[in-house]
């Protein structure tokens, strides 16, 4: 139904708004448009995942953090809890496109490849 993960994320209301003119594109506000338990779901989802994740970053050293992780709490301390926990949502949300579309289980270690 979706040609990609972005088309998906945006129909759950996880993507910017996109507009402009000449070629040029600005992203505007989340939409928050599209199925809305579904994506209170995944957002839900990602309220758990960033507290865990800051709960083992304070306990642990940064290099044992997996990428994924890694990239969470820098996302965490450059934008800030709200819209990490929608950046999160998105992530999920094509990641569980990406399993759907191509029909493979579900695989955590993708996000440690270089």
């Amino acid at each position: 139904m979706f040609r990609n993960g972005r088309q998906f994320a945006a129909w759950l209301g996880l993507t910017p708004s996109q507009s402009g003119s000449g070629g040029k594109m600005k992203l505007g506000r989340i939409t928050r448009r599209g199925d809305d338990y579904s994506r209170t779901l995944l957002v839900q989802g990602a309220r758990s995942v960033l507290a865990a994740t800051l709960r083992k970053q304070r306990r642990e050293s940064p290099e044992k953090l997996t990428r994924l992780q890694q990239w969470i709490v820098v996302l965490n301390g450059r934008i800030g809890y709200h819209k990490t926990l929608v950046a999160i949502a998105n992530k999920h949300a094509r990641q569980l496109w990406a399993v759907l579309a191509k029909g493979e289980p579900y695989n955590p270690q993708a996000w440690q490849r270089g």
